[in-house]
């Protein structure tokens, strides 16, 4: 398993939700059979094309290592860009940290934290 970080999208709802239940999941661990996450280079790109209507989002820092369940690198859609994806729950102490990623002046997203 990858030492990298990775990162995945959510809302300030989602999150407090998830530290509410104990664990964080998502629509797509149902529908799919994963969550979906970023490695860092890909966070902006993937929440600019994903979340076209959200003005701030929270991204979560996941530590591959403490995540109970697999991560699986994979390119779902032929774009020959692979991203990664945890087949289960992100148990919340694999959460490093939590980010913010903001709007900028001409719409795009940016990392809100240094």
């Amino acid at each position: 398993m990858s030492r990298e970080l990775i990162y995945h999208i959510t809302t300030q709802d989602e999150w407090e939700e998830a530290q509410e239940e104990g664990e964080y999941t998502a629509p797509s661990l149902e529908s799919e059979g994963f969550i979906h996450c970023s490695t860092h280079s890909q966070v902006l790109d993937a929440a600019n094309n994903f979340f076209p209507h959200q003005e701030e989002l929270k991204v979560l820092e996941v530590d591959p290592s403490r995540l109970a369940n697999l991560v699986r690198y994979e390119d779902v859609y032929g774009e020959g860009q692979s991203f990664p994806h945890v087949f289960g729950e992100i148990n919340l102490d694999a959460v490093r940290r939590v980010l913010t990623i903001e709007r900028n002046s001409n719409g795009r997203f940016k990392w809100a934290d240094g």
